[in-house]
């Protein structure tokens, strides 16, 4: 087990005018389990790559407890990774998939097969040693995929997207799985995902990605609660966060309607943030039509339409069922709770509890 640093680590692939991943500080503790997330293009899995060693660096350099291991054989940084493909060969049962790695490094027979059984009985394998990969489902196929990488006993687990082959009830329950294995483990551990839902579930940090720069990377809830810019409110959370445009100083009005005062933010124009709880359905001073009613059985997302500034803006609220409108119903609404205020070069500079 160990730390992991990322010192100014830069990666500027050739032919291309900016870094894939662009001067990332990010220190990892001891037994954590950090999620990296971002969308498509973000830097997420070069970042990723590049602690493998499968990426060198251009600039900067990465440790791994405590050692820099910029320079150093990927084979020789003590790390394990499982991919988003299994990569299982399909000639070798289950047992010979998980040693196989073991085998190659010279590893005796009894101590490869000792090590076998003891991550086989932690990930629920042990009937399926003898079977071949043709034979398993999907999840018992990623499960020995994580298991490869346990029985090496790394200081590092790696893992790019394990749970996006599976279907969705399939990857909740693996990802439940997967967190309670690191739990037991206790190994450091550093997982990429674009899922900001997975992301939330499982890490104990989530650090968001954007274009090769570190955006934030707090616990979730921090993330939440308290978004760093305009792109982690917008990112974080599903639904999105509710974003409107607003005047920068003076009252805060949504639909012509004051709801608080702003901050002098600055320049002309800035954005305010609401997450969907806080849009309350009810008697309230904000006119609203529903566009769309998603009921999901134990909550309710109401799509709603405002007249804001001359336009109509839609926003999202999230209701508890049972819920009585439909489409096309005029509501009144409230805002109750927090309302973050985003300038224009949306860093995020106040909020307001309403």
């Amino acid at each position: 087990m160990a730390s992991v640093e990322y010192d100014a680590a830069t990666r500027l692939y050739p032919g291309t005018a900016t870094p894939a991943v662009n001067e990332l500080n990010l220190s990892i503790a001891d037994g954590e389990l950090l999620v990296l997330v971002g969308p498509s293009g973000s830097g997420k899995s070069t970042a990723l790559r590049m602690l493998a060693g499968l990426e060198p660096l251009d600039e900067g350099k990465i440790l791994i407890g405590g050692k820099d291991v910029s320079a150093v054989r990927p084979r020789d940084r003590d790390i394990a990774m499982v991919f988003q493909s299994y990569a299982l060969y399909p000639q070798l049962d289950v047992a010979a998939n998980m040693g196989f790695a073991l085998k190659q490094q010279g590893v005796p027979k009894e101590e490869r097969k000792q090590r076998v059984l003891e991550a086989a009985k932690l990930l629920d394998l042990e009937p399926y040693l003898d079977r071949k990969p043709r034979n398993l489902s999907g999840g018992q196929r990623q499960r020995v995929a994580m298991g490869r990488a346990i029985v090496r006993h790394p200081q590092v687990y790696l893992m790019d997207e394990p749970l996006s082959n599976l279907d969705a009830k399939l990857r909740v329950q693996t990802r439940t799985e997967l967190v309670e294995l690191q739990q037991r483990l206790a190994v450091t551990t550093v997982y990429v995902t674009h899922d900001q839902v997975e992301a939330m579930t499982m890490g104990h940090r989530v650090a968001v990605l954007r274009d090769g720069y570190l955006q934030q990377v707090d616990a979730p809830g921090t993330l939440y609660h308290s978004p760093a810019n305009l792109f982690v409110a917008g990112f974080i959370g599903s639904p999105a966060m509710n974003t409107l445009p607003v005047p920068a100083t003076g009252p805060l009005r949504i639909a012509g309607t004051e709801v608080g005062i702003a901050d002098d933010l600055g320049g002309e124009r800035a954005t305010v943030g609401f997450r969907p709880e806080t849009v309350i359905i009810g008697d309230g001073p904000i006119a609203a039509r529903i566009r769309i009613v998603e009921d999901l059985g134990s909550e309710v997302f109401v799509h709603l339409v405002l007249d804001h500034d001359g336009e109509e803006r839609r926003v999202v609220a999230k209701v508890d069922a049972p819920f009585v409108g439909s489409a096309g119903d005029n509501v009144r609404v409230k805002l109750h709770g927090t309302v973050h205020l985003f300038d224009t070069a949306e860093v995020r500079r106040t909020s307001v509890t309403l």
